[in-house]
Formats: C-alpha cells, sequence, structure tokens
C-alpha cells in the first residue's frame, strides 16, 4: 500500500529531524541494467565511470549537450527515512534504486549545490540538478509520495534525495561515515 499525502506530511518533521552530517551507510545499490539492482557490500567510484558497473555510463537519463553522460547524476543519494516511508512494502515495488541510502538531512540548507561529501575513500560533490522523482517513483510509490516531492515549498527539501559528481575517486562501503568536507 502506498503512502498517502496525510501520512507523508505527517511524517515529514521526522524527515527534516535527520541528522545533518556524520551519517553513515546504511545500504548500497547497484544498478548494472535498466530495473535490475544489485546489493553489494562496496563500490568503486570514478569521475570517469561513476559509479563502476552503473548503466550511468550506457544509459543516462541526463546527457551534456555533447552526448556524454551528465556526471551530475553519476551517484543518487536518498535520504533512509524517505525511503522507509515509501518502501513500506518491500515485495510490493522495486528498490528506488539510489546508489546511496542513508540517514541524512539531504535539503538545499543543509546540503547546497557545491557541497563536498566524504564518503568512504570518494569524495562527492553535490549537484545542482533537482531529483523530482521519475514516473517510475510515481508509479511504483503513488501519485502521492511523487506530489509530496514536488509540492511547492517542498523542492528545497529535496525529499527525493540528492544527486552528485565524483570528484574524488574511491572505494565506499557499507557503514561508511557520510561528512561534509
Amino acid at each position: 500500500m502506498t503512502p498517502t499525502t496525510t501520512e507523508l506530511m505527517a511524517a515529514l518533521p521526522h524527515v527534516l529531524a535527520a541528522p545533518k552530517t556524520d551519517s553513515r551507510i546504511e545500504s548500497l545499490c547497484l544498478r548494472p541494467n535498466r530495473n535490475q539492482r544489485t546489493f553489494p557490500d562496496h563500490l568503486t567510484l570514478t569521475q570517469d565511470q561513476g559509479v563502476l558497473g552503473d548503466r550511468w555510463l550506457t544509459e543516462p537519463w541526463l546527457r551534456l549537450p555533447d552526448g556524454r553522460p551528465d556526471p551530475n547524476i553519476q551517484v543518487s543519494l536518498l535520504p533512509l527515512r524517505v525511503l522507509n516511508l515509501i518502501w513500506a512494502e518491500t515485495d510490493a515495488a522495486p528498490h528506488p534504486g539510489d546508489t546511496i541510502i542513508a540517514d541524512l538531512d539531504t535539503s538545499e540548507a543543509n546540503l547546497p549545490a557545491g557541497t563536498r561529501l566524504q564518503v568512504g575513500d570518494a569524495v562527492l560533490r553535490v549537484s545542482g540538478v533537482f531529483n523530482d522523482g521519475c514516473v517510475k517513483w510515481k508509479v511504483r510509490y503513488g501519485a502521492d509520495a511523487k506530489n509530496w516531492i514536488t509540492a511547492s515549498d517542498h523542492p528545497t527539501l529535496r525529499l527525493r534525495g540528492i544527486l552528485c559528481a565524483v570528484e574524488t575517486d574511491g572505494i565506499i562501503r557499507l557503514g561508511d561515515s557520510i561528512t561534509k568536507v
């Protein structure tokens, strides 16, 4: 059962109370092909290839004018508290596919575009690309979940999480700390 607008709005204070920094990676996801998910204990991130083995390099949803994949969407980070709200019935819908799940405040006020995050051995740079949740988000988790993300006063809250570019290559592991640099 997908969450209702009332349930999502009631949970908003809890979502916004997430830690501002010093969070830890709760889950990692690799998308080798469309609609495929694996959940490894570590991932290798590089500036050139994003998440090694991920389909970002071959099937990005956003490209640069010259056709290359936009590096600003190499890594996605979804707040754990949002995942727990929208993905309550894990057998009913697939995992959203975000690279990193962490209990972290991803709002613009906390993590403005350009913020650098130390994640394991890697450094990520928060991009200015807004993650508004694709049509798949709406189909999988309901229209209310999609509307909650894009409500007029919610885009700056970045409830769908943040998109990042890899600034420094490295390995990230389950349990690694995420801190602002």
